[in-house]
């Protein structure tokens, strides 16, 4: 699998803006930070649009730049799509003849692409608009088109600068599904600049986490979505994680849903989503109990074995009566459990330790629930039965 390798470092302004980390480059990365945390800026390295003024930025074998060997190539030979906020459509073409210069940009790619011409075309919904100009199209029109054109130069990485920071809430609605759509159609991978929480729970595998300039953590969304400076994507300030899943079945009786996850199962309310159906559930930290043994004189469903990786102190250490303990349950899973300190020391949790997390049915409601089509996530279809 093609990687990402960024070691860089660019002043602008008073703000050193700081990136280094190494990433498989597989769907749809996202970018995540508050505005002016420095996502735009790596994108803009990445592309060629901005020199670092130190390190290294590789995708695959193929050197971009490299300050201490003098490399630094040339935009038109990095082989990269871009969809800025604005469209940046040509206003004399037609839409049809845009897209045409997408083509020509990929000058020897054009004869075997990837990603063909009437496919871009049919899987961005633009059969209709080839004929028109780009002052006649709505605002998700204009992005789609714009996409497309990214599309058919036939990249070997697609960046998205905050694509929908533009629209309103109708027309994001409408473009939203498109880019589901096409990370999914495409065997290509996706930088995805955004600050919108619902951007990234809905299309990211992977996730860059900026602050300050910084980028402070890099990995699959799932890992990292646990990180302090991640607490907007968890609901708030509280601990907590995102687990992938997908339905598996219904109990009609009781009116539970049972989620398949990777190495074990979950028991919810019920969804009204057909099995198959992939989801991302946020299980906050403060909804995890943890024994040392599996009960079964208790009225919580779910019951998951795992191990202890880690023992954290609570945000106002020392004086905090409270500490995080993440247990992996899942060869790609850790749960969060906050717990208080004292309960630390009388089960004596410490890493390696065996333990059950304990997870309240009616704690995953539907409002935790984030659907994700396709193959955004890794699913565990293979999960075992409900431990319940």
């Amino acid at each position: 699998m093609t990687r990402l390798r960024v070691d860089t470092r660019r002043r602008l302004g008073s703000v050193e803006h700081r990136a280094d980390f190494d990433l498989p480059l597989a769907g749809l990365t996202a970018l995540f930070g508050p505005s002016g945390a420095g996502k735009s800026t790596l994108v803009n390295l990445i592309a060629g649009l901005l020199r670092p003024e130190h390190g290294r930025i590789a995708v695959g074998d193929t050197v971009f730049f490299d300050a201490a060997r003098g490399i630094d190539l040339p935009v038109h030979r990095r082989e990269l799509g871009i969809v800025f906020q604005d469209a940046r459509l040509f206003p004399h073409l037609s839409v049809g003849d845009n897209l045409r210069f997408g083509l020509r940009r990929a000058g020897e790619r054009a004869r075997a692409p990837r990603m063909p011409y009437d496919a871009v075309v049919a899987l961005l919904g633009l059969e209709a608009l080839l004929a028109r100009r780009p002052h006649t199209l709505s605002g998700g029109e204009r992005q789609r088109v714009a996409v497309g054109r990214a599309l058919l130069a036939q990249p070997r990485l697609l960046l998205m600068d905050e694509p929908l920071a533009s629209l309103d809430a109708p027309r994001k609605a409408e473009v939203l599904p498109y880019i589901e759509h096409l990370r999914d159609a495409f065997d290509l991978p996706i930088l995805y600049v955004t600050h919108a929480v619902d951007e990234v729970l809905r299309l990211a595998s992977a996730l860059v986490l900026f602050e300050r300039g910084t980028v402070v953590d890099a990995g699959a969304l799932t890992e990292v979505i646990a990180h302090p400076a991640a607490a907007a994507l968890r609901g708030g300030a509280d601990a907590g994680v995102l687990v992938a899943g997908a339905v598996r079945d219904h109990d009609p009786r009781y009116g539970l849903t049972t989620l398949a996850c990777e190495g074990f199962a979950l028991r919810v309310p019920r969804v009204d989503l057909p099995p198959g159906t992939p989801v991302r559930l946020r299980v906050p930290a403060r909804e995890v109990a943890l024994a040392l043994s599996p009960p079964d004189d208790v009225s919580i469903s779910n019951r998951i074995a795992g191990r202890v990786e880690q023992v954290l102190p609570g945000p106002d250490a020392p004086a905090s009566a409270d500490v995080e303990v993440r247990v992996r349950v899942g060869a790609g899973t850790v749960l969060s459990a906050m717990v208080t300190r004292e309960s630390v020391e009388r089960l004596a949790l410490a890493p390696g330790l065996r333990c059950w997390c304990l997870i309240k049915s009616v704690a995953l409601h539907a409002d935790a629930l984030a659907l994700a089509r396709g193959r955004a996530l890794r699913t565990g279809g293979d999960a075992g039965p409900a431990q319940a």
